[in-house]
């Protein structure tokens, strides 16, 4: 036994987040933590730690049992990133591998929040420990990180406990899963995609369970009802007990209703946003951290930003958004552009504002029909639209910050590390959102479920600020990450070797016809992303399908689910016409 905790609770500053809650971890386990954002996952693990004590209940710890804790929001001691590392190979082998080499004497004061949690990470996994308490481990990780981290956690013969938004990471390392779900802590055997069933399960059981109680409900109400004579010779024990079913209710739910993101957005002209050759060097800096970059978004773009921390794909994103000049090249933006920015860092929120003040806004009073309705989509309903901000959790915010973004209508989104901090269920409504959502969507991102479910292309940022097209995508990228080839350095890896390319040609390397007839390879690429987004729709609507039985609304999903099937088979007949007159 590593730890044990027995009947424990905890409370934020104006609300419960949990209580009798039971659990041991001993030597072998392998424990992911899940839940919706402000239900208490931060505040378990740091009890589970040791490094605060339960509000009520009993925390106990093995004899002589190491523990290695890495918060949420790390902090680091005064003094160089060495110091805070400490020595020895091991310390060594996780600076370089999550970023940081070359790095030893650099002061902690002078670090950003992801190079912090970078250094954190190092330090908590280069010395022995018998027990791993994680928080948010993969944040501000690039892909090759996150799967060094992979193997280096699935090799850990201790125990581990950790909390992730990261769902390959949680399949490849755990074996049970503790939901926390109003108050309550339900544990699960096997991964994220047995918590899914079991939660489904847990789901359809509950439903059974109040129609049971409904129709036991109309029986105890018609006894109720025989008639004042009869009732007066009825037991009590019997009326206090029909009493307490026909008065019951289901338990309210988590969330009410899902994440409806389907609010429109301004439509956008035939320009969208485009870089040509252009770069960017740092003030002071000798090296540019872009080079000749060329890249052109069309008014449905879902592209994939990915590369090494620190290669520039912030950078990128600042130059779309217009925050950056370039140092030379050219940006153009059209008329019809509104850019919606979700970066790492969010905006400045007031500590002592409400939710739904800053909704509103400065120019309208809060708490307007539409406001509400707004709120409720992102589950900010109830008690939490009057939340001061002091009072949320860090995935609250962060989904308070994403709401805020799209409230603004935007038709071009980019989004910086969109799945840092925010809980499972935010990010697959989120991706449901994307999938349909009119606009144009670039994202940098190290998750690979979220890319690999939104985005139909990927470039790499890597060495001398190339930015080139990534061949096979998201898996092509994730096995260069893990495999570079001989020689080649491992910030470069991902990318060509024959120099920088137009991101607008990216798919020539794959597409048939693509350097025999420029325009066939331009329309080509064109219907390739329309291939992609037809399948996801298609795929969409056959979920939706399997998961209601309302006849009305399976007639409609039908004729949704026939049509969009015949769009895809059209987008592919043409692309096939098009391949053979290209002679491949």
């Amino acid at each position: 036994m590593l730890v044990d905790l027995e009947d424990v609770g905890a409370r934020s500053a104006e609300r419960s987040l949990f209580e009798g809650l039971s659990l041991t971890v001993s030597t072998g386990d392998r424990l992911g933590i899940v839940g919706i954002n402000g239900t208490g996952k931060s505040t378990l693990l740091a009890v589970l730690a040791g490094a605060s004590p339960p509000a009520e209940g009993t925390q106990r710890r093995g004899r002589g049992t190491v523990v290695a804790y890495l918060e949420q929001e790390p902090a680091l001691p005064a003094g160089t990133v060495g110091a805070a590392v400490g020595a020895g190979w091991e310390a060594e082998a996780a600076l370089d591998r999550l970023g940081m080499a070359g790095h030893a004497d650099r002061d902690v004061a002078t670090l950003s929040g992801g190079q912090r949690k970078r250094v954190a990470l190092a330090a908590t996994l280069a010395h022995p420990a018998d027990l791993l308490v994680l928080d948010e481990p993969t944040n501000h990780l690039d892909l090759g990180a996150v799967a060094w981290l992979e193997a280096r956690l699935a090799a850990f013969q201790g125990g581990l406990v950790l909390v992730s938004h990261d769902r390959h990471l949680l399949d490849r390392v755990t074996t049970r899963m503790l939901e926390l779900d109003r108050g309550r802590g339900y544990l699960h055997d096997g991964g994220y995609a047995s918590y899914l069933e079991a939660r489904a399960e847990r789901a359809a059981r509950d439903r059974q369970s109040e129609t049971t109680r409904r129709n036991l409900a109309r029986a105890e109400l018609a006894w109720l009802r025989r008639g004042a004579p009869a009732r007066s010779r009825k037991p009590r024990a019997r009326v206090e007990a029909a009493t307490r079913i026909v008065e019951g209710r289901a338990e309210a739910p988590a969330r009410r209703g899902d994440l409806a993101l389907s609010f429109g957005a301004p439509r956008l002209g035939d320009q969208v946003v485009g870089l040509e050759q252009v770069a960017y060097t740092y003030p002071g800096a000798t090296d540019p951290t872009l080079s000749a970059v060329d890249l052109e978004l069309d008014r449905e773009e879902r592209l994939a930003v990915v590369g090494p921390n620190g290669s520039g794909k912030t950078t990128l994103l600042d130059l779309l958004a217009g925050r950056r000049e370039p140092s030379s090249g050219r940006v153009r933006t059209g008329p019809t552009v509104t850019v919606g920015y979700y970066d790492q860092r969010g905006v400045d929120l007031d500590e002592a504002a409400r939710v739904r003040d800053l909704v509103a806004g400065p120019y309208r009073p809060p708490g307007s029909p539409e406001d509400q309705a707004l709120m409720e989509r992102f589950w900010f309903g109830g008690e939490l639209a009057f939340a001061p901000v002091r009072t949320l959790s860090g995935g609250e915010r962060r989904r308070l910050q994403l709401l805020l973004v799209l409230a603004a209508r935007p038709n071009v989104l980019l989004l910086d590390e969109p799945t840092n901090d925010l809980d499972l269920d935010t990010l697959r409504n989120l991706e449901d959102f994307l999938d349909g959502w009119p606009g144009a969507v670039v994202a940098v991102s190290h998750d690979r479920s979220f890319l690999e479910r939104t985005a139909d292309t990927v470039v790499a940022v890597g060495a001398g600020g190339r930015v080139e097209a990534v061949p096979g995508g998201v898996d092509g990228w994730v096995r260069r990450s893990t495999n570079p080839a001989p020689g080649r350095p491992q910030s470069a890896v991902g990318l060509g070797a024959a120099g920088p390319v137009a991101v607008r040609d990216d798919a020539r390397a794959a597409t048939p016809g693509a350097d025999r007839d420029p325009a066939i390879g331009r329309r080509l690429r064109q219907l390739d992303k329309e291939m992609a987004r037809w399948q996801r729709r298609v795929e969409q609507l056959s979920a939706e399908m399997s998961a209601t039985t309302d006849h009305r609304e399976l007639d409609r999903l039908g004729r949704d689910a026939a049509e969009a099937q015949a769009r895809l088979g059209s987008v592919e007949d043409e692309w096939l016409g098009l391949a053979e007159r290209s002679g491949t």
